[in-house]
């Protein structure tokens, strides 16, 4: 027998069909990534806070308040300790140390007439950062434990605001961004060593392992030029960014991996011939922080327009997830310690 089914009847079932599909649909934000796991922290600028995501899962773990406007975050070793800089502010001089396992902030250090702290890297041992402080151009040695600034040493320059270190913590680059130049540190003697001139408005900056190279990018004039403090020299690599945001080398030093924020874009640069090997585009993200995995296999691209982070498959250049993230993300740094 047929049965009359009101209007307000079907309409309900109309929509619970629809929920139903669109259950069934896999989620944007959700990583469902094979073999991929671990912790990742995001810095979120406008609300001042760090986000704390099971990459796995896709979860978000914690959010976690910091000081305002929070610009970058590194991890230690382990990936227990995050260490984040506090950029904004009256102006920002902190940093927020958050225990990560524990989803806390266990201290905030004050670095006093070092303000405006921006670029950030452990030392080896994971007791001590290298902090770049825009506003008074130094890089000041912090004993996180502790929380006092060992020791301050002196760009000598104007604006500096990202910070390389090499692997065996002997020499410190930072770009800076008033003076149009790099500078080079010794972190052991507490040394100016020297400086390069290189093209407008230097601000990403790194550094190989070895120190044989080191790449910057200049928000000017959009090109990437290395500098090769063996030799002295300095060369471009790579033209035509409207803003390259951040350096990042693959663990094999093979390619380099250059956010544009403005063209909104990810490019591949071979790192021995120059050559671009491809890039991908993310229309309105915005595209800012980006780390990658120990074994070099995925990169995560923070996506400030859309409040989350890329993950990318580097060896096919392509997108094969994402994670929810806070508002306006930044400096991300990835451990594969799994906090669940």
């Amino acid at each position: 027998m047929n049965r009359v089914r009101s209007p307000k009847y079907t309409a309900l079932l109309a929509t619970l069909s629809a929920l139903a599909t669109l259950a069934s649909l896999p989620s944007r934000t959700a990583a469902q990534v094979s073999g991929l796991a671990g912790t990742l922290v995001v810095t979120n600028k406008s609300p001042s806070t760090a986000s704390i995501i099971d990459v796995g899962s896709g979860r978000l773990l914690a959010t976690i308040p910091t000081g305002k406007g929070p610009h970058e975050v590194v991890l230690s070793s382990d990936g227990g300790i995050a260490v984040v800089t506090d950029y904004s502010g009256d102006p920002g001089r902190t940093l927020t140390v958050i225990d990560v396992p524990g989803r806390r902030v266990v201290r905030t250090i004050e670095l006093g007439e070092h303000r405006r702290p921006h670029g950030i890297v452990f030392l080896p041992g994971d007791s001590v950062v290298a902090v770049t402080s825009e506003q008074s151009g130094h890089v000041v040695l912090v004993h996180v434990g502790d929380g006092i600034v060992r020791r301050a040493i002196p760009t000598t320059q104007k604006g500096s605001h990202m910070v390389g270190v090499t692997a065996d913590a002997r020499h410190a680059y930072t770009g800076n961004m008033g003076s149009n130049t790099v500078s080079e540190l010794d972190l052991r003697t507490g040394a100016f060593v020297r400086t390069w001139d290189v093209p407008t408005t230097p601000e990403a900056i790194n550094v190989t392992p070895d120190g044989a190279e080191v790449w910057v990018g200049s928000n000017a004039t959009g090109k990437i030029t290395v500098v090769r403090p063996a030799s002295g020299t300095v060369v471009t690599a790579a033209e035509g960014f409207g803003w390259p945001y951040r350096v990042l080398f693959t663990p094999d030093l093979r390619t380099v991996l250059l956010p544009d924020l403005k063209n909104e874009a990810l490019r591949f640069i071979d790192r021995s011939t120059h050559r671009e090997l491809g890039r991908i585009t993310f229309p309105g993200g915005a595209p800012q922080g980006i780390t990658i995995t120990p074994d070099g296999r995925y990169a995560l691209e923070s996506l400030s327009g859309q409040a989350r982070v890329a993950i990318i498959d580097v060896a096919s250049r392509t997108v094969v997830g994402y994670l929810a993230a806070g508002e306006t993300p930044d400096g991300i740094a990835y451990t594969v310690r799994v906090m669940r």
